[in-house]
């Protein structure tokens, strides 16, 4: 009886069960044993103070010591077993696996723990016929700094492990061209970084909240966001489109009052020598109301069209979403930046004007910078999708054309930030302040109307295609005056400062002492080149240039050549031997060197890249070449 009863506690302890209840049902086992074993007069046990620590035989030769190294073998399988099955995944994964295919067993593996530098203990698996060590990836990624995510295709499931996490480079085989695609910015998409506040309604630009979240016009973001519509004009295939109302006829625009008193008409516009929809509502109409077009597109969400309000009104847009509920984004007549009621009802304020505007707005981007509206740096970020643009609904007086909705509106967004650069220009300084106060460890802080090399590089690369896209002269004059700031020290306004009293050099942070920030002083040189070669091709195509023109031609050669001979002399200095250096405070400041993140990494490579393709000498693909090992791992050479 005595080993039926232990091979029913085993049986009873091989349920798996948690350890609580092993432990439980084992003492109820062996107190109920032993009662049996005193009822019955198999065995006699006797226990007294004198006894209890001895060894206490029975007629079957089981005694306490012996249950008690059962249980602990018992329990100790038990656990072992639960750490196979919680790592079972892990180790199905060790492996690419054909869909359907054979996993592999978790008897292959046996539990270990790794002590990772004398700081961590990590649970990990080791081959049980070899010496391979498998470690967690969720730790592996934060520990080491490396990148990795699990894709399946070709019927296969591919864990994809990277050093680092940005592998966007620009294509060293690419002739860059000064009126083109800039660098790899039609990858970029400034609209969504969480760091932007929203698309302003009325300047049509980013708002930041980079460095507060009261949100201020930061010149740099303005010019990547139109640089990178104008670069994503020229890769993306033309967008498709569909016209919901042009005045002309052409479409059957069906438009229908939600309320009395509403009016709608077809008629030909004077001022603009076409066909238009006449609006007029009564006053106090709530948004939403008015006179609406049903659209029902599915498919393509950036909205346009010309519209010239009378009266105070608004604009309003149904949309069926992917969270199953219905939203509104009006487009008003005054100057909220963004409001969201925390239900349905979305407002962004598109100004005061009563002249015709045209006006191009992404409703997907619209809706999450609403929902996702915080009081921190950081709009909230949200799944939330676009279903069905349902209909348009007009409230006030005036007049709109041109309705459409099309897949991107690139175009508009390059001319809306070109257009604030050229009216936003400082026209003293040439350049264009940054109205917000900027911290750095080590360096003296930068107060509000601080310049930066890298805004007055961006700001000519984009100023240069939009003269080339308008011919608009005005274009020109910001240009001459943009090359201001590089002739300025840091220290009297400008963005110029000299390294080891020998190399000129333009700061993307005029910092006292210098900072020397890589990418920013690339882009600075960038910027040269695009006024440069765009005065040259002007020049050589029998374009008659004024003498300011001729003057700008001199000086930006200048500017462009002194800051070549300082970045080929230097660069070595931003080469850390397995990535590279964000800046030279590490000189500057006798301090710990700025390792450049990855995205910044990629950046100086991809700027490299391009500087190649102008530039014939070796050191720009040499460095390219170090720094494209660092992304694979391959640091440079050691003793």
């Amino acid at each position: 009886m005595l080993c039926c009863t232990c091979r029913m506690i085993k049986n009873i302890l091989n349920m798996r069960r948690n350890v609580i209840l092993l432990v439980t049902v084992l003492v109820i086992g062996i107190f109920g044993t032993f009662q049996l074993f005193d009822y019955t007069k198999l065995c006699k046990v006797t226990l007294d103070s004198s006894s209890q620590n001895k060894r206490h035989k029975h007629n079957d030769n089981i005694d306490l010591d012996t249950l008690a190294e059962l249980k602990k073998r018992w329990i100790l399988e038990y656990e072992e077993e639960k750490k196979m099955n919680d790592n079972r995944n892990l180790i199905d994964r060790a492996e690419p696996q054909k869909a359907g295919g054979k996993q592999p067993t978790s008897s292959l593996f046996i539990p270990i723990h790794c002590n990772i530098n004398g700081d961590y203990n990590v649970d990990c698996l080791r081959h049980k016929d070899s010496d391979d060590i498998y470690m967690p990836w969720t730790f592996l990624e934060k520990y080491y700094e490396v990148y990795g995510k699990l894709n399946h295709y070709d019927g296969y499931d591919r864990f994809e492990f990277f050093q680092s996490y940005n592998q966007v480079l620009y294509d060293v085989n690419k002739k860059y061209k000064y009126d083109g695609v800039f660098l790899t910015f039609e990858t970029y998409n400034v609209e969504i970084r969480d760091r932007v506040k929203l698309i302003t309604g009325i300047e049509g630009v980013p708002l930041s909240t980079q460095w507060g979240p009261q949100g201020y016009f930061y010149p740099i973001q303005i010019a990547q966001f139109g640089l990178s519509h104008f670069s994503k004009n020229i890769t993306e295939k033309p967008p498709s489109k569909t016209i919901y109302e042009d005045g002309e006829m052409t479409v059957q625009a069906k438009w229908e009052p939600t309320r009395e008193h509403c009016k709608v008409e077809n008629i030909v516009n004077t001022e603009r020598n076409t066909r238009v929809i006449k609006f007029d509502t009564p006053d106090g109409l709530s948004y939403g109301s008015g006179i609406a077009l049903t659209l029902g597109n599915t498919v393509d969400f950036e909205l346009s069209f010309d519209i010239k309000f009378i009266t105070n009104g608004s604009l309003s847009v149904l949309l069926d979403t992917t969270v199953k509920k219905q939203y509104y984004i009006h487009y008003v007549t005054d100057r909220t930046l963004i409001k969201y009621d925390k239900d349905s009802n979305i407002v962004i304020g598109i100004g005061e004007s009563m002249n015709w505007r045209h006006i191009s707005r992404h409703l997907v981007t619209d809706l999450k910078k609403g929902v996702g509206i915080t009081k921190t740096k950081s709009v909230k970020k949200t799944k939330i999708g676009i279903r069905k643009v349902v209909k348009l609904i007009l409230r006030g007086q005036g007049y709109i054309d041109n309705i459409t909705i099309s897949t991107s509106d690139h175009m508009t967004h390059f001319l809306g930030a070109s257009y604030w650069l050229l009216e936003n220009q400082d026209h003293s300084s040439g350049g264009w302040p940054i109205m917000v106060e900027r911290k750095f460890d080590g360096f003296t802080d930068l107060p509000p109307g601080w310049h930066s090399a890298m805004a007055q590089g961006h700001g000519l690369s984009t100023m240069v295609r939009a003269f080339k896209y308008t011919r608009n002269s005005s274009f020109l004059s910001a240009l001459r005056k943009a090359l201001k700031p590089y002739t300025v020290l840091s220290a009297e306004g400008g963005v110029k400062a000299v390294f080891m009293n020998k190399y000129v050099w333009y700061e993307e942070y005029p910092t006292t002492p210098g900072s020397f920030v890589l990418n920013g002083f690339i882009y600075s040189l960038l910027g040269l080149y695009d006024y440069k070669m765009l005065l040259f091709k002007e020049k050589s195509r029998g374009s008659a240039l004024n003498k300011e023109d001729e003057i700008s031609f001199e000086l930006v050669t200048k500017l462009y050549n002194e800051g070549m001979t300082s970045l080929k002399n230097m660069l070595p200095l931003y080469d850390g031997g397995s990535r590279t250096f964000y800046d030279l405070r590490h000189f500057q400041l006798k301090s710990q060197p700025n390792i450049a993140r990855w995205d910044y990494h990629t950046t100086h490579m991809s700027q490299l890249a391009l500087l190649s393709t102008i530039d014939d000498d070796p050191i720009f693909k040499r460095f390219y070449e170090y720094w494209h090992n660092y992304l694979k791992g391959i640091p440079a050479k050691h003793n």
